[in-house]
């Protein structure tokens, strides 16, 4: 059975609690990418998203230059080891509608798991398996 450990993105852009949501944004933009996690203490506190963004300061017609990350940062996030199986990720992940999973061990973060991981992973999946089908029938 494939485990976490085996599709995990550890490039991970963590950003520190006490900053702005405008700051926030402008890694969001330069990066990329669509969320970031949240460190306070060297642990996480939390996660927060470009609709964390859009939805708690943009349609709150707040400044973003004036809003702290942890007022704004989803503090639930949904986590998994890396020994945990893909078969449970996913279950997790369309469990909770989420899109993405934070990997940690030993409370530390190590990387994460995003739907786009997830994928591509089972696209190599059905691309072997496909591959061994047409081997078997020749």
């Amino acid at each position: 059975m494939n485990q976490v450990r085996d599709i995990i993105e550890k490039n991970v852009i963590t950003i520190d609690y006490n900053k702005t949501a405008l700051y926030a944004s402008v890694i969001l933009k330069e990066k990329k990418i669509s969320f970031l996690v949240i460190m306070k203490e060297e642990k996480i506190a939390g996660i927060v998203s470009e609709s964390d963004i859009v939805r708690k300061v943009a349609v709150e017609n707040l400044n973003s230059s004036q809003i702290q990350l942890e007022e704004i940062m989803s503090k639930n996030f949904k986590w998994v080891e890396p020994d945990t199986g893909i078969e449970h990720a996913i279950q997790k992940m369309l469990n909770n509608i989420i899109r993405r999973l934070i990997v940690l061990e030993n409370e530390k973060l190590v990387g994460i798991i995003t739907q786009t991981n997830l994928a591509e992973f089972l696209r190599s999946k059905l691309l072997i398996n496909a591959t061994v089908d047409n081997t078997d029938s020749e």
